[in-house]
């Protein structure tokens, strides 16, 4: 590994934990993982899981920016939702943002919570 980089920028949120909002690794970005908070207040978003998903995809995005790249650089992603009957809604907010011809690799999960009661949470890998 030549490298680590830390990357930090007030457009997305600020982390609540002890993680960075990304790491750039050589020439793979890592992205923790999103959940709707507004960066501007700290704040989980109100609204459906499509208003939520569109806030973390938000995040995403300025957070790769910062890393000197965009959303078409991500090559996998890891979607959490506290509820799969959300699934199709998440799905249709996702796709407005992903690269069309080549979406990155995913998983999508069930977990029975997320941090401050968020119904999502999604983390990316990307390269520069």
């Amino acid at each position: 590994m030549t490298g680590r980089e830390r990357i930090s920028t007030s457009t997305g949120p600020s982390a609540i934990g002890p993680y960075s909002q990304a790491i750039v690794a050589d020439q793979m970005i890592f992205v923790s993982g999103q959940i709707p908070l507004d960066p501007a207040t700290g704040r989980l978003v109100e609204g459906d899981i499509e208003a939520q998903t569109e806030r973390v995809m938000r995040n995403l995005a300025a957070i790769l920016e910062a890393a000197g790249v965009s959303m078409e650089r991500v090559v996998r992603t890891t979607v959490y939702l506290t509820n799969l009957d959300d699934f199709e809604a998440m799905n249709r907010v996702y796709a407005r943002h992903v690269q069309k011809d080549a979406p990155p690799a995913r998983s999508t999960v069930q977990v029975s919570r997320l941090p401050r009661g968020a119904g999502v949470e999604i983390d990316a890998i990307a390269m520069r």
